[in-house]
């Protein structure tokens, strides 16, 4: 039982981030279903507003339950809405090829193209959006450390 709990503990982050990424893929998810479904919307103009949601509100849960970091915050969305428009990319660009060329169903290939970008913004957000400076600089001093020795 201890042995879960300390699992748990040392991957708190990845875990608090992946329930709210879970969450704002649900409002993506939605959004993009009720775009094509109901509205008729070109999969791929639906997928631009679909997307942007959830960035947004990833953004805001993300900074306040994952991170909790309250400095810096428009350079912070800044960088996560920057990772957030690479996913974009990656996402529009797995949904054209995976409808267009493989024929795969709208919705199938939206969550797949969902899984792949969620890993890979994770990666880039917890480095690049939100990176604890004090790590930064507990880092930059121990190699400076090491380099004089």
């Amino acid at each position: 039982m201890k042995t879960i709990y300390s699992l748990l503990q040392r991957n708190k982050q990845l875990i608090t981030y992946g329930i709210i990424g879970c969450s704002c893929v649900g409002l993506d998810f939605l959004v993009y279903s009720f775009l094509i479904k109901t509205i008729k919307m070109p999969y791929l103009y639906a997928n631009v507003i679909s997307v942007h949601c959830g960035i947004f509100a990833s953004f805001f849960l993300n900074r306040h339950f994952t991170f909790k970091v309250k400095n810096k915050v428009l350079l912070r969305f800044i960088f996560f809405y920057i990772v957030g428009f690479i996913g974009f990319v990656i996402s529009s660009g797995l949904l054209f090829f995976l409808v267009e060329k493989i024929e795969l169903n709208e919705l199938v290939s939206k969550a797949f193209s969902v899984i792949v970008v969620a890993l890979i913004q994770f990666i880039l957000n917890k480095y690049i959006s939100f990176r604890n400076e004090k790590c930064t600089v507990y880092r930059n001093a121990c190699l400076q450390r090491r380099s004089e020795y």
